[in-house]
Formats: C-alpha cells, sequence, structure tokens
C-alpha cells in the first residue's frame, strides 16, 4: 500500500477550517515496522526545514490516511531520523 507514494509527489490535504493545503512529499520510510511521510508546504517553497511529519496508517477501507504524532518517545525517534536525514542530504553540512 505505502509503495504509491513517492519523493516530490503532491499531496492535498485540508485543515479544520476546510481549506485545502498543498505539500511536496520530501521522504517517506518505515521505522520500527510503522510508516512516516516528511512533507513540506507548498505554500511556503518547499521548505525542507519546515517539514511536517505525519504516521500513515490503514483506514477501515484499507486507504493510507495520515495521523499526528502524539507520543513524544515516537515524535523523538522519528525527527532524530529526519534530521539525520537533512543532514545528510545537506552533505553533512549543519547550514539549512
Amino acid at each position: 500500500m505505502f509503495e504509491q507514494f513517492e519523493e516530490g509527489q503532491v499531496v492535498t490535504m485540508f485543515d479544520e477550517e476546510g481549506h485545502e493545503h498543498e505539500f511536496e512529499l520530501v521522504h517517506w520510510m518505515e521505522i520500527e515496522e510503522k510508516f512516516y511521510v516528511f512533507l513540506a508546504a507548498l505554500e511556503d517553497g518547499g521548505d525542507e526545514s519546515e517539514a511536517i511529519v505525519l504516521r500513515v496508517e490503514e483506514d477501515a477501507e484499507g486507504n493510507p490516511q495520515f495521523v499526528g504524532i502524539e507520543n513524544d518517545d515516537e515524535w523523538d525517534m522519528v525527527s532524530e531520523v529526519f534530521d539525520t536525514l537533512m543532514y545528510e542530504k545537506q552533505g553533512g553540512n549543519d547550514d539549512l
């Protein structure tokens, strides 16, 4: 199911007021048997240093849905992986 995600793919999501927002999928990965996507808001120029991270789960019909990460330990683990990914993508340069 999660193979359908591709880096550079545009994802449309809606906020609480029903406003549409577009994000670029920066990266997706599996960590400890859970799937995560890293999305950069296109309205902000797709700045990867300001990416949001969401867990991907299946709904009742087997479709992917994005879920916020509320557990602090899970968040720390995923954000550390993302920070490492961005560091490596920058060629080991701390200047994001």
